[in-house]
């Protein structure tokens, strides 16, 4: 049975085990931020996802992400970076108060970090958000429970000059699929709210940071 990954003990239970590398984290600088919203949708368990604006400069436009970009200089840290970016992309302000804290910073193809914010949004239906159409083609959610069935979770293998050089996560059957630095993401969310009911299929060093 999938635990209640919104309860109080739960949240308790993540705040404590991210304490250590939120406070490193948000006394550094970073390249960018993006927020992993954790949501209820009817009562069950989701994250939320944005469909970036095919309107975009970039091979990443059109692609599902979670709201986030790059860090302004007059933001404070990574967590004022991933909450600005969600009230600029979906109209969506998350008191500070409602972060758990930092996951695993990754890095892109650009070799630029990116540092994901965990926070719950509460009770939330996607269709009434109001997205920045300039931004954000499309917001919806993906319950936890879809994103742990092995028939929803694939993976790909990337090779480089002949070799098999990384493989990354993917999820399906969605609106959309969810693949790249998103997956990854998604990945780590998993691990940290539901321990033990995910196998991991990320095998990409070169993806990741301590």
């Amino acid at each position: 049975m999938l635990p209640d990954c919104l309860s109080a003990e739960d949240e308790q239970r993540c705040r404590r085990l991210l304490a250590a590398a939120t406070a490193r984290l948000r006394s550094r600088p970073a390249a960018a931020a993006v927020l992993v919203p954790l949501c209820s949708v009817r009562g069950v368990p989701a994250l939320l996802y944005t469909l970036r604006s095919s309107r975009l400069a970039g091979k990443h436009k059109g692609d599902v992400s979670f709201p986030g970009g790059k860090c302004d200089p007059t933001d404070q840290d990574v967590v004022d970076t991933a909450l600005r970016e969600t009230r600029e992309e979906l109209g969506l302000a998350v008191p500070p108060e409602q972060v758990w804290g930092a996951l695993q910073p990754l890095y892109d193809q650009k070799k630029t970090t990116v540092v994901p914010i965990l926070a719950s949004v509460g009770p939330l239906d996607p269709q009434s958000l109001r997205p920045n159409p300039d931004e954000v083609d499309e917001v919806f959610a993906l319950p936890l429970a879809h994103l742990l069935q092995s028939q929803n979770q694939g993976y790909t293998h990337f090779c480089k000059e002949g070799r098999f050089s990384y493989t990354l996560p993917v999820f399906l059957h969605g609106p959309h699929r969810v693949w790249g630095i998103t997956a990854v993401i998604t990945e780590f969310s998993l691990q940290l709210l539901v321990p033990g009911t995910y196998q991991p299929r990320l095998v990409a060093p070169k993806w990741s940071r301590g």
